[in-house]
């Protein structure tokens, strides 16, 4: 289903290209409002993020090298700090974008990649107390160090911490162990490792081989671990010390030390760490008296929606409460469960809403009694437990999941493997919120009885059993308790059973994710009892998504009318235009653009540069240099601050008539995915009010390169597919001015040429590309020219050969490695501008100003560098590193 986050960048992605008179221009937005779905328009809506930025370093900590990174927005003013952990078998990198979101919402971030995995060194210990544990409150002891990071006391900086599976879990290890921990947002993890890998004493086989695998092979653990796994392995069940090693090594072992404030977000879809998990670590951090919030996503580590953006938004509202101390923050409901429910005609996708109640009510309440009848029945446990039953398969039970949300049941069950159990058909709907249990009566011939149950939603005439969320709950018995009525705990699931339906208890002897005994063995199990399940009835629906044209067309009409009166109140104010520039694609004076709700950081500062025909523009700049403001202003969706915009000597404003001659690719496609990729192109076309024959809609599509795929949905496209279909929209009419934003991302190495070529053939004809890319070596072998800034300012314009190859940029080589006080003096030297280092220490990128090549070359010698070798330099990476290095603040 389309977010309106998502139906707002495609509105903003079609705006730039408007009609030529005044009467296409409403006519133009009427139809652009329907086509794009009439999202709100927010096109300033980044430009009150400031620059991120972000620091590499290796810390060394009880002899262990640990890969970390610090992101930060600047400035002096003290912030509160969030650390955050990544997934098991990851890194840092997992985690960026998360980190520069929140140093971006006011926070000062450290990353890192935990023992054993990225580049930080040491052995896998599962967070072991002393040191992965140890690790982050080291981490936390740096931050102390910190100038901008909030203090509570001297060494105590106001800290919280979050992460996902493994990096969930260090994050309640951590504020057990370390009180400066202020709040945590730990995601779909674990309270205790034990009852996770060996619940009720049943191995859980493939999510450990994963667990190793993943880490790189038993090698790279700790060997008390490696050790534990392979003796499990082998037995296929775990024993007494392999189930404390793993649980003094989890959250439970300090279950009375964590008094935080903690939002838990477990996955409905998650066969490792599942619901029951979330629901012991509430219950016991909420025992302390701590503020708790539980959140159930669709997702989990058996695929499916993870819902990231919205979590993401739960965890900022988090810590904006409990760190910044914002009492307005939304930190969202006591819990909430996400619920899904038909499809999406246009995409396919599911539809979700979300369900919430002021208080989590755990996972028995509201209880109902569905009777199961008493009868007995006997099944077997097959030699070798071959071939065993199917529920969640690890890394693909997600998908599977959502298709038994949707009623498509795909668990096998083999005959005389499994004792099954009926309720009568519902006199009505049933919601069950959390763990069904039953009694039973188990015997087992000989030995231990090891059964796993589930609960079946069955269509009514019995053709269908769909088993929710794929999970399913194992149970070894004993001999002691064989006998004699024990209950079993079903697995959590949010499932609506439909009246007329039936509810099926399974008791299987196998299951294709744990180690059944080995040796044929023979159950008997009578039902005890009712099958007794949780309704939780404080738990009220939101309402389903309404079609986006009940409130679409409404919204397009509000949104017009104020485009159209903010046009009408600027018309007059309008600058004249310039018949001198009438033949200048692009000239841009003195251009500046502050950040939202600030009064001295600024997005774009003091800009100036010309742009001619046949050329093809490079924009280069580190991330937060302003390109991307720069851009939006250009095709008018954002209003400078101060200085001008004239393409073709007209005054760009939102709306100008003169952008009907700009063409833009910014930001990926946006396409009603539903639509074949001609029909997107062509409706499109048509919604600008232009006539059909100034499309040539048959040359971009020859560009575009697609072949029969144009007449498919775009909903199959691949992303590459998508970039390059959005290429050939953003040059339908042939534009004069054409802006591409990335646009080889998503593309081949051969598709990257051809895109290279397609750019060099297009500015041939005498129109002109501006093309922003991080790909260096393509904006050297695509480009005439450069427009280089940083930090909002002009750094160099001009043509690649003069930037690259000048003689003010020279290579200085030597025969050792240079110092970095030696540098500093170079720097220094009068009539140089700048000096940089490169990547092996041996070479110095120097950047004249003033100065000769002789007389630096005297200078060096003079200062003892054994020179190998000085002449210009060629490529542009080097030169891009020089000019950022010795660019203006």
């Amino acid at each position: 289903m389309e977010t309106p986050d998502a139906r707002t960048s495609r509105w903003r992605r079609l705006l730039p290209r408007m009609p030529r008179s005044r009467g296409r221009w409403a006519a133009g937005l009427v139809a652009l409002a329907v086509l794009a779905g009439a999202g709100t328009w927010t096109a300033a809506a980044d430009d009150s993020v400031p620059a991120v930025h972000r620091q590499d370093r290796m810390m060394r900590i009880d002899g262990v090298s640990l890969d970390t990174s610090y992101f930060t927005t600047g400035g002096a003013e003290r912030r509160p700090a969030v650390l955050i952990g990544h997934g098991f078998g990851g890194s840092k990198n997992d985690v960026r974008a998360q980190a520069e979101q929140l140093a971006g919402a006011g926070y000062a971030v450290l990353t890192w990649s935990a023992r054993g995995f990225g580049k930080s060194g040491g052995e896998i210990s599962l967070n072991a107390p002393d040191r992965e544990v140890k690790d982050v409150s080291r981490l936390i002891d740096w931050l102390a160090d910190r100038p901008e990071v909030e203090l509570d006391a001297k060494g105590d900086p106001r800290v919280g911490v979050t992460g996902a599976s493994y990096g969930g879990a260090v994050s309640l290890l951590a504020a057990g162990y370390d009180k400066r921990v202020d709040a945590i947002a730990p995601q779909i993890t674990y309270w205790n490792l034990a009852d996770a890998l060996f619940p009720d004493g049943v191995f859980k086989k493939l999510w450990a081989g994963i667990f190793v695998t993943t880490g790189g092979g038993c090698q790279k653990f700790e060997k008390q671990l490696c050790a534990m796994y392979e003796r499990v392995a082998v037995s296929g069940k775990p024993d007494a010390a392999a189930r404390a090693l793993l649980t003094e090594r989890s959250p439970s072992a300090v279950a009375d030390r964590i008094k935080v404030p903690a939002l838990i977000v477990q996955g409905q879809t998650d066969s490792l760490f599942p619901l029951g998990q979330a629901d012991a670590m509430a219950e016991a951090i909420s025992g302390n008296g701590a503020p708790v919030a539980v959140d159930w996503i669709a997702g989990g580590h058996d695929g499916g929606d993870m819902e990231s953006d919205r979590v993401q938004q739960r965890i900022n509202g988090w810590f904006d409460r409990y760190l910044k101390g914002d009492k307005g923050a939304d930190t969202g409901p006591g819990f909430r469960v996400t619920r899904t429910g038909g499809i999406d005609s246009t995409d396919g996708a599911a539809l979700t809403r979300g369900a919430s109640s002021d208080t989590y009510p755990g996972l028995s309440s509201g209880r109902e009694s569905i009777s199961l009848g008493h009868r007995t029945q006997t099944f077997h446990n097959p030699a070798g437990a071959n071939p065993p039953a199917i529920s969640a398969v690890p890394g693909v039970g997600g998908g599977i999941s959502r298709l038994s949300s949707l009623g498509v049941g795909l668990s096998v069950d083999f005959p005389g493997q499994y004792a099954r159990f009926d309720s009568a058909p519902l006199d009505a709907s049933l919601r069950v919120t959390g763990s069904p249990t039953v009694r039973v009566d188990v015997e087992a011939q000989r030995g231990d009885a090891v059964l796993f149950g589930k609960v079946y939603d069955v269509s009514p005439d019995g053709k269908q059993q769909v088993l929710p969320s794929q999970l399913v709950a194992p149970f070894r018995i004993t001999p002691d308790r064989q006998g004699k009525d024990v209950r079993l705990t079903l697995p959590a699931i949010d499932h609506q059973f439909d009246a007329g339906h039936r509810l099926r208890l399974v008791l299987s002897a196998t299951d294709l994710g744990y180690a059944s005994p080995a040796e044929p063995a023979t159950y008997t199990v009578t039902a005890a009892g009712p099958l007794t399940v949780p309704t939780a009835p404080a738990l009220k629906t939101a309402p389903a998504t309404l079609p986006w044209w009940t409130w679409g067309l409404p919204a397009a009409a509000v949104v017009i009318a104020a485009l159209l009166l903010l046009t009408a109140r600027r018309r007059t104010a309008t600058p004249a235009p310039d018949p001198a520039l009438a033949e200048v694609p692009l000239q841009i004076t003195g251009l500046s653009k502050k950040y939202a709700r600030s009064t001295d950081r600024y997005a774009v500062r003091e800009l100036s540069f010309r742009v001619e025909k046949g050329q093809v523009l490079g924009l280069l700049g580190p991330n937060g240099a302003g390109k991307t403001t720069t851009l939006r202003m250009l095709m008018g969706l954002i209003t400078p601050d101060d200085g001008e915009i004239r393409v073709f000597g007209q005054a760009v404003r939102p709306g100008a008539p003169v952008l009907s001659r700009v063409g833009s690719f910014v930001e990926g496609a946006g396409f009603l995915p539903h639509l074949s990729g001609r029909a997107n192109l062509e409706l499109y076309w048509q919604a600008t009010g232009r006539p059909a024959e100034d499309a040539h809609i048959e040359e971009a599509l020859e560009i575009a390169g697609l072949g029969d795929a144009l007449a498919r949905a775009v909903r199959t496209y691949s992303q590459g597919m998508r970039q390059r279909l959005a290429i050939a929209q953003a040059m339908l009419g042939m534009p004069d001015l054409l802006i591409l934003d990335e646009p080889t991302n998503g593309l081949d190495p051969p598709q990257i040429r051809e895109m290279r070529d397609v750019m060099i053939r297009y500015a041939a004809g005498g129109r002109t590309v501006i093309v922003s890319s991080h790909l260096l070596s393509e904006v050297e072998q695509s480009c005439t020219h450069l427009v280089v800034m940083d930090r909002g300012r002009l750094v160099q314009a001009g043509p690649v050969a003069e930037i690259t190859g000048s003689g003010d940029m020279l290579l200085v080589t030597s025969a050792r490695e240079l110092t970095e006080p030696l540098v500093e003096k170079i720097a220094a030297l009068p009539g140089i501008g700048s000096a940089a280092r490169t990547d092996d220490g041996r070479g110095l990128l120097v950047r004249l100003d003033g100065a000769t090549s002789p007389e630096l070359i005297t200078e060096l010698v003079r200062l003892d560098v054994p020179l190998t070798g000085v002449g210009p330099h060629r490529r542009l990476e080097d030169a891009f590193l020089t000019l950022i290095s010795g660019g203006s603040a």
